[in-house]
């Protein structure tokens, strides 16, 4: 016995939804490096209002236990779109040194950062000035 038309319908554009909200971000699962590796986070500089062009431009990956206070030359305040891989707590802060406000993201990909707030007035795009990573 086959599945109603509007069932196998609905189930096919809420599949679809799912596939378009990541837009050109990997999938969580997929962060590994070519070795194998796991890896723990990806950072990108570039998002937009279109989801299919967000993760995009110059990565940044986090191994796990990646632990910087102070982002790398020309990461500080940059990243606009990042993926955090399955098993695996990115947490950032608003200001170098740790300080500042803070932010915890979970496995999933966060394809435009504009979406997540910062205090009253701000959100997490070109906000990031300190991480951890950690995987279990």
């Amino acid at each position: 016995m086959s599945p109603p038309c509007s069932l196998t319908l609905g189930l096919a554009l809420a599949l679809a939804a799912v596939s378009c909200a990541l837009g050109a971000c990997p999938a969580p699962a997929d962060l590994k490096r070519e070795d194998g590796t796991r890896t723990c986070a990806k950072l990108y500089d570039k998002s937009d209002p279109y989801y299919a062009n967000c993760c995009a431009g110059a990565e940044l990956s986090l191994e796990p236990g990646t632990d910087l206070p102070y982002l790398p030359s020309g990461w500080a305040n940059t990243a606009s779109s990042l993926v955090v891989a399955p098993r695996c707590e990115l947490t950032v802060w608003s200001r170098p040194g740790k300080s500042g406000k803070t932010r915890k993201f979970t496995n999933g990909a966060y394809p435009r950062l504009e979406e997540y707030r910062r205090g009253v007035f701000g959100h997490w795009s070109n906000a990031i000035s300190a991480l951890y990573c950690r995987c279990s």
